[in-house]
């Protein structure tokens, strides 16, 4: 068969007048409508109008115009079928053999920040995915193109056969029907979001892809980047790669666990980052301190590893940063002097965020976990603290500095893998304890990594200790004050050990398990 009619009705125009016209010098007859239409007629491609097909004006402000069985009869009817040929005889109705359509900007209507609830609806294609759906319904007979990256290929196939092939239509056909998904989930999302159910009967996300990877957290495992449509800024999703060779699928994850701690913090922070855990944060006057304190704080560990700034990188800071083995620094931006500096090192990977979102800004999203059969759902965690949320509950009061290091241990913590146990001094964590099963493992690692540094430190837990015994080992570290959730039926234990080594404890009545 070969391909007669084509039917084209786009919003996105990029190369339309050029394909439309290579069409019509192969002999096809192209119906458009609106916009399209005029847009063809104007360039001179020879173009009909949807009216002169259904015999029936286009009403209602465009919104009805192809929804007629002149248009879905010649899509959908199947060209073998001697009962469906005889219909389309006595009716007079004739085949349409290849449809470009894409839809109303919905995306780009909600992306708007100003954009009204009767304009987003407004925006809500009907025709456009009826027509698609019907003819990728129908991609034994019927070519359809959703993506004008995909212009090239058919009109290579039409120049050389008259049509395309039936391989060709069934990758279009699932392409379609990807595209009327993704466009269908966003809708429904947005609708969802504003009558207030976040947690609906059924729950469908869409995400585009940003880039195939070589392989997974192993070379075994496929994988492959994909980012939310309308993620915002200051994110791995939406970072500038200055330099440096390809994002991996464990360089992404790093990341993101290294950027989710540094939006914790307003003040110059530096986070470094290994296997999802923090191996070292600090904070300072400046983006140099910071990173000093970062480095220090566990000078093993960050080999190898990723670090991020929440302000520009300088020279200064980018000659120690360049100093060590990295995997990756992301950072808002880098001065001219540092890229300079840091592209020196072939493989480094650099990432530029851009604008980012500060901690009173956070707004917390839906996190999806996958699981065997399923996934799980919640909330992101971006829960924050004050000294007024706090409970002493030791005789001891923190000292001023004290209560800074609690609270700078506790911003940290909530992102270190469950159960979980960090030191901080002097504004920089000096020992973790990460995903141990018991929280007395926790603290001994941690305490063991901090060494010397562990005297006159702070102590913060994810979570309540179930006994006293956490308490006892901190005591004997030298540990001054700590930081963790309350609520066992042994917090009297563990207060009262407290209090027998003179050290101020305080509850926070909110956990953080991340596991």
């Amino acid at each position: 068969m070969a391909i007669r009619r084509a039917l084209i009705s786009v919003s996105d125009k990029r190369g339309i007048v050029e394909f439309s016209r290579e069409l019509a010098n192969q002999g096809v007859q192209i119906i458009s409508t609106g916009g399209t239409f005029n847009l063809l007629q104007k360039e001179g491609v020879p173009v009909i109008g949807i009216s002169d097909v259904t015999g029936f004006p286009e009403i209602l402000d465009g919104r009805v115009k192809t929804l007629h069985p002149a248009v879905h009869s010649g899509l959908l009817a199947i060209r073998d079928n001697e009962e469906h040929q005889k219909v389309m005889r006595e009716l007079g109705l004739d085949y349409i053999d290849l449809v470009i359509v894409n839809l109303y900007p919905f995306k780009e209507t909600i992306a708007k920040l100003d954009v009204s609830y009767e304009d987003a609806v407004e925006n809500i294609d009907i025709g456009g995915p009826t027509m698609l759906r019907s003819a990728a319904k129908n991609h034994a007979f019927v070519s359809v193109v959703v993506d004008a990256n995909d212009y090239s290929a058919v009109l290579e196939e039409v120049k050389a056969d008259g049509d395309t092939t039936l391989a060709t239509r069934k990758r279009l056909a699932a392409k379609v029907f990807r595209h009327t998904a993704s466009y269908d989930a966003l809708i429904a999302n947005y609708l969802s979001k504003q009558v207030g159910e976040p947690l609906p009967e059924t729950y469908t996300v869409t995400y585009e892809k940003v880039q195939d990877l070589r392989y997974g957290e192993n070379p075994h495992q496929k994988a492959a980047f994909y980012s939310k449509p309308l993620a915002p800024t200051g994110n791995v999703t939406t970072a500038e790669q200055l330099h440096g060779k390809e994002l991996s699928y464990n360089n992404i994850s790093d990341a993101n666990a290294a950027l989710s701690i540094l939006k914790e913090f307003e003040e110059p922070a530096v986070v470094a980052v290994k296997h999802m855990n923090p191996c070292g944060v600090g904070i300072g006057a400046t983006i140099h301190e910071a990173y000093k304190k970062a480095y220090e704080a566990d000078s093993t560990s960050i080999f190898g590893g990723i670090v991020a700034a929440n302000r520009t990188i300088d020279a200064d800071t980018a000659e120690l940063l360049g100093g060590i083995f990295l995997e990756i620094i992301i950072a808002p931006n880098f001065t001219p002097e540092a890229l300079e500096i840091l592209t020196k090192k072939k493989n480094i990977r650099l990432l530029k965020l851009g604008e980012m979102t500060t901690a009173a800004e956070r707004k917390s999203e839906w996190l999806v976990t996958s699981v065997d059969g399923g996934m799980l759902v919640q909330e992101s965690d971006v829960h924050s603290l004050t000294e007024a949320d706090l409970n002493i509950v030791t005789d001891r009061k923190p000292t001023a500095e004290e209560m800074k290091q609690l609270l700078f241990g506790w911003k940290v913590v909530k992102h270190v893998k469950s159960n979980a146990i960090l030191l901080a001094k002097d504004d920089m964590t000096v020992g973790v304890g990460a995903g141990q099963m018991n929280r007395v493992g926790a603290a001994r690692i941690a305490i063991e990594q901090a060494g010397e540094k562990a005297s006159g430190s702070i102590l913060a837990s994810d979570a309540f200790f179930p006994m006293g015994d956490t308490v006892e080992l901190a005591a004997k570290a030298g540990i001054k004050a700590i930081i963790q959730p309350g609520g066992s039926i042994k917090d009297e234990e563990s207060i009262a050990a407290a209090n027998a080594n003179g050290i101020a404890m305080v509850f926070t009545s909110v956990r953080h398990f991340k596991h």
